[in-house]
């Protein structure tokens, strides 16, 4: 009999365990169904605050759906609002150089959007610097910039480490955007077909993802600078960049490990200068590079020639290519 009611009272426990978990799951999702609906109608009030005529309410809109992404109950959901704030910096954006000259009402016009983009911008940077197990850190989480014309912005101390961030075909073109101490560790950073005509700071930027693209940029004027920067893994891919006008410093740039391509890339204007850059294990390749314009500084570097680099046998070497003696001779 005390077994019998030993087992009986074990079985009710069971059974009330059971009850009492399924009760709690339902009030979960119940919890979760009303936050999300809660969510969708803030959501949609501030999306449409984006498409306002006003710059003042699309400013109210983006902080608005900044902590939105920040109060998601869900991943996906905080992915939505990232994805939205990405899309508006998609939008058509006339730049400064292009207004038409004289136009006043066209120039504040175009301040006052600008200031709600690099509100974009900074929110982006501000959620990027938080580490990745902060409730609202936005690592981890796609980011769309293909396209974007950026006229200024500041991403310094960004961690880009999500699955893919991708600037391809966007516009580095007027202002001053730093990436200085920013960090690409994401599974694919995508810069391909960038053009840069502005000034673009990669100073101490650290390049440790499995691939970074600058396939196909356009450096044609104004400054990028990777001084500092360091090269440490993965592949970091200049392949088919056009050198023509800018002025490109990798001034003690550490290049340490992984690979670094410069395969193909055409080095017709401007001056690249890698000064005191130190080449100590990365693989780096210029094969096939074309050297016919640009003035590329190496005469202060240290470490192993790049692969590709020295003219093969007696062959002299490019106008404008500048080595150190000790890879030259």
């Amino acid at each position: 009999m005390k077994l019998s009611f030993g087992v009986v009272a074990g079985a009710g426990a069971l059974v009330a365990l059971v009850v009492a978990y399924r009760r709690q799951r339902v009030d979960e999702d119940g919890a979760l169904r009303e936050a999300t609906r809660l969510h969708t109608e803030r959501f949609t009030t501030a999306a449409s605050q984006l498409g306002s005529e006003s710059a003042a309410v699309r400013l109210g809109g983006v902080h608005a759906l900044a902590g939105l992404a920040d109060d998601a109950p869900t991943r996906n959901l905080r992915q939505t609002c990232i994805d939205v704030l990405c899309a508006y910096l998609r939008l058509p954006y006339t730049a400064e150089a292009d207004l038409p000259a004289g136009d006043t009402e066209a120039r504040h016009t175009y301040l006052a959007l600008r200031v709600v983009r690099h509100t974009v911008i900074r929110l982006t940077r501000d959620h990027l610097r938080l580490p990745p197990d902060h409730p609202y850190s936005w690592q981890d989480h796609h980011l769309d910039f293909t396209g974007v014309t950026f006229d200024g912005g500041d991403f310094t101390g960004a961690h880009f480490s999500g699955t893919r961030v991708d600037f391809t075909d966007a516009k580095f073109s007027g202002g001053t955007i730093d990436f200085t101490h920013a960090r690409f560790s994401s599974t694919r950073v995508d810069f391909t077909g960038v053009e840069f005509s502005g000034y673009v700071l990669f100073t101490g930027a650290e390049f440790s993802s499995h691939r970074v693209h600058f396939t196909g940029a356009q450096l044609s004027s104004g400054m990028v600078h990777f001084g500092g920067a360091r090269f440490s893994d993965g592949t970091v891919d200049f392949a088919r960049a056009a050198f023509s006008g800018s002025r490109v410093g990798f001034e003690e740039a550490h290049f340490s490990g992984g690979t670094v391509r410069f395969g193909a890339a055409r080095f017709t204007g401007g001056t690249v200068d890698f000064g005191a850059a130190e080449f100590s294990g990365s693989r780096v390749d210029f094969g096939i590079a074309d050297f016919s314009g640009s003035t590329v500084d190496f005469t202060r570097v240290t470490g192993t020639a790049p692969t590709g680099l020295l003219p093969p046998g007696e062959a002299p070497v490019p106008t404008g290519l500048l080595l150190p003696s000790a890879w030259s001779s």
